[in-house]
């Protein structure tokens, strides 16, 4: 049986990944800070190390007999004074060291779409710099570049509770968002295959304007768009930058970023945007009964 390390295991993509790794028959060494916390998640790994990806020393043995790494490992928000640098690029560098010297056959990274569209971004120009150390590494490697996520997109279904979505724009930029359990069956996919490089999107692709036509449809809801120029996302941008902390304008400024562009990978999956806004909807319900 062979043996993958999934680092970032305990994150959205991460879950899947251990989950469809072991549906595949692969035995799955999750990488996580607390066991008894990933066991809280619902965590299936076959195995758990526990250690920090921050902290080389905390990871020996961690690729004794592996057979691939494949790292999600990465924040979207900046926390226990930690930077995009610290978990991005070093601890992604630390995993990579380690598997190189353990002679693992193959590493695989999760990186973004458009990532050398958007270097001004701290949290990608982060990744972009592992992403190069990784391709220059003694090592087989592969970099998987998803378009978005499903879940950075409940802030459409957000603003339409509020009754308004706001879009940059003509709102005809478009992006085909994908659900984690889609996007951890493509990785597997495109890594088997043993590609070096994959731009991944949903099934379906939509305009600015179709997702908050999708939101408020969802809601059932008239759907109330306004449009708001460019130049007021890149200004809100630049005052962020010029007047706040990299933790509380990081995440908002890769937001605006991508927004201001196409962000469409090939697409992969079956799952849509709709039945994720369903689903969300339905679970918030239940909650609330």
């Amino acid at each position: 049986m062979k043996t993958v390390v999934i680092a970032g295991a305990t994150g959205y993509l991460g879950a899947y990944l251990v989950a469809h790794y072991k549906q595949q028959g692969w035995a799955v060494r999750a990488l996580v800070r607390s066991t008894a916390a990933a066991h809280t998640k619902g965590l299936d790994a076959t195995e758990f190390f526990e250690g920090e990806a921050t902290n080389a020393a905390t990871l020996m043995g961690l690729m004794e007999d592996v057979d691939l790494v494949v790292s999600a490992l990465g924040i979207t928000r900046q926390k226990d004074g930690l930077t995009y640098h610290d978990v991005d690029y070093r601890a992604n560098k630390n995993l990579l060291d380690l598997a190189v010297e353990n002679s693992v056959p193959q590493f695989a990274y999760i990186h973004v779409l458009n990532a050398t569209k958007l270097l001004n971004v701290e949290l990608v120009h982060a990744k972009q710099h592992f992403v190069k150390t990784l391709q220059a590494a003694p090592i087989k490697s592969t970099v998987i570049s998803p378009s978005g996520y499903f879940s950075d997109l409940e802030d459409f279904l957000n603003m339409a509770k509020s009754g308004r979505v706001y879009v940059f724009g003509s709102g005809k930029y478009r992006i085909n968002p994908i659900h984690g359990k889609d996007l951890a069956a493509a990785c597997y996919e495109i890594i088997s295959s043993e590609q070096t490089f994959a731009e991944v999107g949903g099934p379906t692709k939509y305009t600015h304007n179709e997702l908050a036509e999708i939101a408020f449809k969802s809601l059932n809801k008239k759907a109330r768009i306004t449009h708001l120029p460019n130049w007021i996302s890149v200004a809100a941008q630049k005052i962020l930058e010029t007047f706040t902390s990299a933790k509380t304008y990081g995440p908002i400024q890769f937001f605006l970023s991508a927004m201001r562009m196409d962000m469409v990978g090939k697409c992969y999956g079956r799952i849509r945007l709709e039945d994720h806004f369903a689903e969300v909807l339905n679970k918030e319900t239940q909650n609330n009964t």
